[in-house]
């Protein structure tokens, strides 16, 4: 008994078509591919207009979020140890206010008059600086650096200049409009308010937004989200505990030498630390050329400065950060250094805020997108590739 024609019919075109040479036209693929992007593209362009036109007042709310994201480890596992969420997270906050208070009110007076002698007494350190390369017994001096102080010196004058004015311009709107007053005070009192609910809340949240991802792609999306959240912070707490270990370390090596604002020098090259090799190399600068002009012609002390700065960043380099950072945060100095200044133009304070964990989001996405590229058929001019498995490592072998 034969088959109905409408049952022979698939099978004949089939047969046509793998005896035919004429190639197989691909099917158009299918629009859902093409719309999730779109979409998502959509929402990180309103999401970045956003932060450009509300920049001024997301201050508090940003830097609330960042201290809601570096107390939430301790609030879970205060909670693990049996103590209600609410109390974990009140007693957190609470903790962390009065160490803030504790700490403005013990050091900004020292800090504060370190500042200012040093910017009373920068400008006589360039000038003795620029008599010595003029000196005739130290031709090699003059030609090295002369000029340039010389220049730097004419340079201070006219910063000075501008600086004073700057300040009674900023002193004279922030007296009328009220704006910076009011932005310190939102700061101050806003931000605590926001970390204490999110801290509070934040475990809640998570799960709403996993839920909102598609069944389907939410393994994946898990992975990606773990892993910029180890490159985050590990990154965040590793490089704020070396920030504080080398800032402790230079401060009091400088001051035990003796040199002048030793403290805050020491100081400000740890927390500039936060960006790799930047806050030692500006130390090194400022503090060599205070050492020249307090110690010459003493060698041995002005030495001692380098020294001591080539040891920190040893230290850091190869003691602390492979203990605190790990192999598994990669995070390129280069990177971070553009990261930081691109948000820092777009978008303000809240840039700086929000330039790490961006930056480090961004580059999980790429590296996943390479990783999902050289797997694809299109890299691999036919089969498919397997997929690689999604990790902080580099391209697939």
């Amino acid at each position: 008994m034969g088959l109905p024609a409408a049952e022979l019919l698939p099978s004949a075109v089939e047969d046509e078509a793998r005896t035919s040479d004429a190639p197989v036209t691909p099917s158009t693929p299918p629009v859902g591919v093409a719309r999730p992007l779109a979409f998502w593209i959509a929402v990180l362009a309103i999401v970045a207009v956003g932060l450009i036109l509300l920049r001024d007042i997301l201050t508090p709310f940003v830097a609330g979020m960042v201290l809601a994201y570096l107390l939430d480890p301790l609030a879970n596992r205060l909670e693990r140890l049996g103590m209600n969420r609410l109390v974990a997270t009140l007693a957190i906050v609470g903790l962390f206010i009065v160490l803030v208070i504790a700490f403005f009110s013990l050091a900004a007076p020292i800090i504060v008059k370190e500042l200012a002698d040093f910017i009373d007494n920068f400008p006589r350190y360039v000038r003795q600086l620029a008599d010595m390369a003029s000196d005739p017994g130290r031709p090699w001096l003059r030609k090295l650096v002369g000029d340039g102080l010389r220049s730097a010196d004419q340079a201070i004058g006219e910063l000075t200049s501008l600086g004073a004015d700057w300040a009674e311009t900023f002193l004279r709107s922030a007296w009328s409009g009220g704006r910076a007053l009011i932005s310190i005070l939102s700061l101050a009192v806003v931000t605590p308010i926001v970390a204490c609910y999110l801290v509070y809340d934040w475990n809640r949240m998570i799960a709403l937004v996993d839920s909102w991802v598609p069944p389907r792609r939410r393994d994946t999306v898990r992975a990606l989200a773990r892993e910029i959240d180890l490159t985050v912070s590990g990154f965040v707490r590793g490089q704020s505990m070396i920030c504080l270990i080398l800032g402790a370390f230079y401060a009091a090596s400088l001051s035990l030498l003796g040199l002048r604002h030793g403290l805050l020098i020491g100081l400000v090259a740890g927390l500039i630390g936060f960006i790799p090799y930047l806050g030692s190399l500006t130390g090194l600068v400022v503090a060599t050329c205070v050492a020249i002009a307090q110690f010459w012609p003493n060698w041995a002390l002005i030495a001692l400065v380098p020294a001591i700065f080539f040891v920190g960043q040893s230290l850091a380099d190869y003691v602390l950060s492979p203990y605190l950072v790990a192999q598994r945060v990669h995070l390129s100095p280069v990177w971070l250094l553009f990261a930081l200044f691109a948000f820092a133009y777009l978008f303000g304070f809240v840039g700086l805020l929000i330039a790490v964990p961006l930056g480090a989001a961004i580059g999980v996405l790429v590296r996943f997108a390479m990783k999902q590229y050289l797997a694809s058929p299109f890299y691999a001019g036919g089969a498919p590739a397997p997929a690689p498995h999604i990790g902080p490592s580099g391209p697939p072998e």
